[in-house]
């Protein structure tokens, strides 16, 4: 989208100033900015950069955003999901902190650079291959990988490396070295933030609990008892700066960068989704897809790191009265102004405190309801979620990701690759045929067997629903003399399925059946006349329907059968 087309559609989505709309606008930045504010260097611990470079991306994801975006609720920045993702790409990479900040950034250009090409080439339906339950139980493995890391900060101790039971293993061995201060620092925030939204729900928790705590570490000295505060952060203006890395990390980074494209993406996209449907509006897949991945160019040329779509703090916009993108325009004004001239209020503010506001960020993820969901009424889908979880804790973030993706697709493969062969019957008093299964009273013809793929064939399971009909035929008593397949829920028909049906036809053929195909579309059908299956069937074995099949089946006993 160009320039001016991008400011025309923008100065039509925004309400005027002086509207009711506006007025809950304002409201809705002042909560995303209040959220942000807190959020902004809690994450920017987790992705492993200083707190300024969250400062730098924050005002920038969200403009570029409402550049490209349409929905009018999603409130773009960093999440716990992308800052953890982005720490655990970039430690691949090199374990060095000086060089987390160029490698954070290239990885936020890379993995945007991917949703955008992926978005312009139409692939924003790839997100419904990664299956729920895999994305359940990744997610509920990150977000206790994050817990053991803010508890080990909230103990005053070093989580150590590796994978989430090396780190728990840690930070219990170490006990000995737990900060009794610092203990009661982060318990006291934990309390707190919890107090706050049990009771007030609608006072910004996290911040409150920020100003407070700066105000006590002041007053009392905390650091001076071993408390680690966050320490001075310079102030911030973003000024474009593309990432100076070796060409060589550029590469490198590259794996992983789709990966986070991917959670970064579902993320989005669910939360957006989510808030259309609420709202009776419609998002394109491909169109946010785009925008999210410019979003995180954005974000990498000045020096951020990776974004998503923030869950928490589009619903607490929506809560205040959000209703446009001029929610995002003027929280991106307020946060800029924080970054530039209020850094320095946060040079005292307690490590511990962060840790507990992070915990309490990402205790959503943590919810054993699907669990026990999966539990009650779907086995399969719960032992994905635990294979998705438990990949995350016995191997990181990443392996468990790709874990996660590879469970979808198998999901998905053995799914599709085992379509229901339906036996149909005549609804009484209609034309129309429907599964003996659901409808017991419907009628058949005699010597006549119709049945019905219930899924679209194609080169994964055409065999399948070959040996399928040969087994429905083969018990059918008595033996049909015809089978006719009704093909109305396949669109395109492949070579590979073609040449399926016709081994299917062979087959029938020798068990002295006449093979019939029925209900065609348009597109099947062009395929279909092209190959050798329509000669050898010929134009009296084609129907419009299953019921013009049946009409047209010889009154006669079966065909003789070939040597």
């Amino acid at each position: 989208m160009t320039g001016p087309h991008a400011l025309r559609r923008l100065r039509a989505a925004l309400p005027s100033l002086g509207s009711g709309s506006a007025r809950g606008d304002l409201l809705g930045a002042l909560t995303v900015w209040a959220l942000i504010v807190p959020e902004c260097v809690a994450y920017a611990q987790i992705a492993g950069v200083p707190p300024q470079n969250a400062f730098y991306g924050a005002p920038v994801a969200l403009v570029a955003y409402v550049l490209l975006g349409r929905s009018r609720f999603l409130i773009i920045g960093a999440t716990s999901a992308a800052a953890v993702l982005s720490a655990a790409t970039v430690a691949d990479v090199s374990a060095d902190p000086k060089q987390a900040v160029g490698l954070s950034a290239a990885l936020a250009v890379i993995a945007g650079g991917v949703l955008l090409a992926a978005g312009l080439a139409r692939l924003g339906f790839v997100t419904n291959f990664l299956a729920q339950p895999a994305l359940y139980g990744f997610l509920f493995g990150m977000a206790l990988t994050i817990v053991i890391r803010q508890a080990a900060k909230i103990a005053g101790v070093s989580s150590g490396d590796g994978e989430f039971f090396s780190r728990l293993w840690t930070v219990l061995r170490r006990a000995p070295d737990w900060s009794v201060v610092s203990l009661a620092v982060g318990v006291a925030a934990l309390v707190a933030l919890f107090v706050i939204e049990r009771y007030t729900p609608r006072v910004p928790a996290s911040l409150v609990v920020l100003v407070v705590a700066l105000v006590v570490s002041a007053a009392t000295g905390l650091k001076n008892h071993g408390v680690e505060v966050v320490g001075p952060i310079p102030s911030s203006v973003p000024v474009p700066h593309l990432p100076d890395i070796p060409a060589a990390d550029w590469w490198k980074l590259a794996g992983g960068a789709c990966g986070v494209a991917l959670v970064v993406y579902a993320e989005a996209f669910s939360i957006a989704s989510r808030f259309a449907r609420k709202h009776g509006d419609e998002v394109d897949a491909n169109r946010e897809m785009a925008a999210v991945g410019v979003a995180n160019i954005a974000v990498g040329l000045f020096r951020g790191f990776t974004v998503s779509g923030s869950a928490s703090r589009s619903a607490a916009a929506t809560a205040a009265g959000a209703r446009s993108q001029l929610t995002s325009l003027i929280a991106a004004t307020l946060i800029l102004l924080t970054g530039a001239f209020l850094t320095p209020l946060f040079t005292a503010l307690p490590e511990p405190v962060l840790g507990a506001i992070v915990i309490v960020a990402v205790r959503s993820f943590l919810s054993t309801t699907e669990l026990h969901r999966y539990a009650a009424a779907d086995r399969a889908s719960l032992w994905v979620a635990l294979t998705a979880l438990f990949g995350v804790l016995l191997f990181d973030l990443l392996p468990g990701l790709l874990l996660a993706v590879a469970l979808s697709l198998v999901l998905f493969i053995a799914a599709a690759s085992t379509p229901h062969v339906s036996v149909l019957g005549q609804l009484p008093g209609s034309r129309q045929y429907g599964d003996l299964a659901q409808h017991p009273g419907a009628l058949t013809a005699p010597g006549v067997l119709a049945v019905r793929p219930d899924g679209a064939l194609f080169f994964g399971n055409a065999d399948r629903t070959r040996l399928a009909v040969l087994a429905r035929t083969a018990a059918a008593h008595p033996a049909p003399h015809t089978v006719v397949l009704d093909l109305s829920s396949t669109y395109h028909l492949g070579i590979p399925v073609l040449d399926a049906l016709d081994d299917l036809r062979e087959g029938l053929h020798h068990q002295g059946t006449t093979l019939h195909v029925a209900s065609l579309r348009a597109r099947a059908r062009h395929d279909f006349q092209r190959h050798r299956l329509s000669t050898r069937l010929g134009p009296d074995a084609v129907h419009a329907d299953v019921q013009e099949a049946v009409a047209a089946r010889p009154r006669t006993g079966p065909p003789d059968r070939q040597e």
